[in-house]
């Protein structure tokens, strides 16, 4: 049966979605996923873009897994493939066919010379691991990322998020965070591309200034995902890559949101013309099933201790089942022409959104690459002052009334839907965010 979207036959949660989520409450800690918490619904199954909860409620998908769900929810090449794989061995570091297949599929498609691979099961870990590698392979200790960059919860990563998440764990290792390329919100009050990416000149001596002169890393999202669904000019990825050079570090690319397709692109550093020393998979990677890895070039994998047996390896990384999840996302994504898919859809996409400022006074910016796009929601459009948390979970309820799952409850709406959704679901889901927006525009004399 085929799932469609919206369909609503109770209010929102429902009352079995409602006895499930105060269930599980009883005895889970604090610190869900805030969308999870806000909606209350539970899920009983999905298909494509269209989520059905437990009380028969459908729901267009525009979250995605925030970049995790590459292939839609249950697609059928992907369970056919891991449905196979639990009849025969799901546990262990052995090499299996899917894994040796596996590192043939990402090569083929990774950066020329960045072709070394090795696996583990979450992203702050595969990004902790690659500052691990660049620190034996330099012999230095620093390490730089950028404003409003996200890598991770872990101590390592926290060391150079500037997303806010690093405020309130105390010290943190030694790193640096440089200024980023956020044009709508420019801290120099510039304009591109006269700008002249001023930025990365400010960012470069930035750490001039600031750093010991033992940098072992710089990393950087090719387009930030946390801070908004950010886009920078394509130079400044360059730019970055230089100042990585200039210190004899290595260039991270945190591809982990846009990497196996997000963009329309194998990998988001495409288009720029980088080929980063090491990189970082994740989320996509695996189509639903938790795999990370990093990404290296060959003479950079040998350093040691890294590269010591057992010295760079994870318990879970690469098992058969791992591999088989990662194998199917990548193998669908070439046999379908799904890249193709994400250009098209996302152009459709983005051209809708940027009629919404004609309209709606509180869209201060609408930008994206194939399936990452944003909508930036504002107070007033002068000062770009961002429109406040409270009116933003207001406008996710309301997408929620109407059928609708999205990231609706920041200023930066985040649209990362699978990249297989179908043009008419995603426009679809983008006419109840404009309803949901409109509406709450409406009640607060904004409309």
């Amino acid at each position: 049966m085929s799932l469609t979207a919206p369909h609503l036959v109770t209010e929102i949660p429902g009352p079995k979605s409602k006895a499930l989520f105060a269930k599980e409450q009883e005895h889970l800690a604090p610190g869900l996923q805030g969308f999870a918490l806000s909606s209350g619904i539970a899920v009983e199954r999905a298909q494509g873009s269209v989520i059905e909860d437990v009380d028969g409620n459908r729901f267009v998908d525009l979250i995605g897994g925030i970049g995790v769900n590459a292939l839609g929810h249950c697609h059928p090449a992907y369970t056919r493939a891991m449905h196979a794989q639990l009849d025969k061995a799901t546990v262990g570091s052995f090499t299996s066919a899917p894994r040796a297949q596996l590192m043939h599929e990402v090569a083929e498609v990774a950066p020329k010379g960045v072709d070394r691979l090795q696996l583990y099961s979450g992203g702050a870990e595969a990004v902790e691991s690659a500052f691990r590698l660049a620190k034996n392979y330099t012999g230095k200790h620093e390490v730089v990322g950028f404003w409003g960059g996200f890598h991770g919860k872990t101590m390592g990563t926290l060391s150079v998020n500037a997303a806010g998440n690093a405020k309130t764990y105390g010290p943190v290792p030694p790193g640096h965070k440089l200024m980023f390329a956020n044009c709508y919100r420019c801290p120099l009050k510039l304009e591109y591309p006269t700008c002249g990416i001023a930025c990365a000149d400010v960012a470069a001596e930035q750490l001039r200034q600031s750093t010991t002169g033992s940098v072992a890393a710089v990393i950087m999202e090719p387009l930030q995902g946390t801070a908004g669904n950010v886009i920078p000019p394509p130079e400044f990825m360059q730019r970055a890559q230089g100042i990585a050079k200039e210190h004899g570090a290595l260039f991270i690319a945190d591809e982990m949101i846009t990497g196996f397709g997000r963009t329309g692109r194998w990998f988001a550093s495409e288009r720029s013309g980088v080929t980063p020393d090491l990189i970082t998979l994740g989320k996509a990677f695996g189509g639903g099933f938790p795999i990370s890895g990093v990404l290296a070039k060959q003479e950079i994998a040998q350093a040691k201790p890294w590269s010591n047996p057992s010295g760079s390896s994870s318990s879970y990384g690469g098992n058969p089942l791992a591999a088989t999840a990662a194998l199917a996302s990548i193998q669908t994504l070439k046999a379908e022409n799904i890249l193709a898919n994400v250009r098209t859809v996302g152009a459709a996409m983005l051209a809708e959104i940027k009629t919404w400022k004609e309209t709606i006074r509180w869209v201060g910016d609408a930008r994206g690459e194939g399936l990452f796009l944003a909508v930036e929601l504002v107070a007033d459009r002068k000062t770009k002052e961002p429109l406040a948390k409270k009116v933003c979970d207001e406008i996710f309820q309301e997408c929620l009334k109407r059928g609708l799952l999205s990231m609706s409850y920041a200023p930066a709406i985040r649209l990362q839907p699978a990249l297989t959704i179908d043009q008419q679901t995603a426009l679809t889901g983008l006419g109840l965010l404009r309803e949901a927006i409109a509406a709450v525009a409406h009640r607060h004399g904004a409309g």
